[in-house]
């Protein structure tokens, strides 16, 4: 299993935001959030909405960087992702 983390580029709520993926498995995804402080309401259905400030301590746990193009198509070919039309 790979983490992937995006550049923070999205803002809401005052802050800029990244997303935190697997590329093969929730579960592990759930670990090495839960692992790095990621909280569980972060969570979107198949990513972690996190703040930038996070990002350099999920890269040094052994989140691997990607831009947000390489983030979705890895996301979409693992099967996990939830399409927007599908969310509630």
């Amino acid at each position: 299993m790979t983490v992937l983390v995006d550049d923070p580029i999205w803002p809401a709520h005052g802050r800029l935001w990244a997303h935190l993926i697997s590329d093969a498995d929730l579960d592990e995804l759930h670990a090495f959030a839960a692992a790095q402080g990621v909280p569980a309401r972060a969570f979107d259905l198949d990513h972690y909405d996190v703040p930038a400030d996070a990002v350099p301590r999920l890269l040094a746990a052994g989140a691997k960087r990607v831009g947000g193009k390489e983030l979705t198509r890895r996301l979409i070919a693992s099967g996990l992702r939830i399409r927007r039309r599908d969310r509630h």
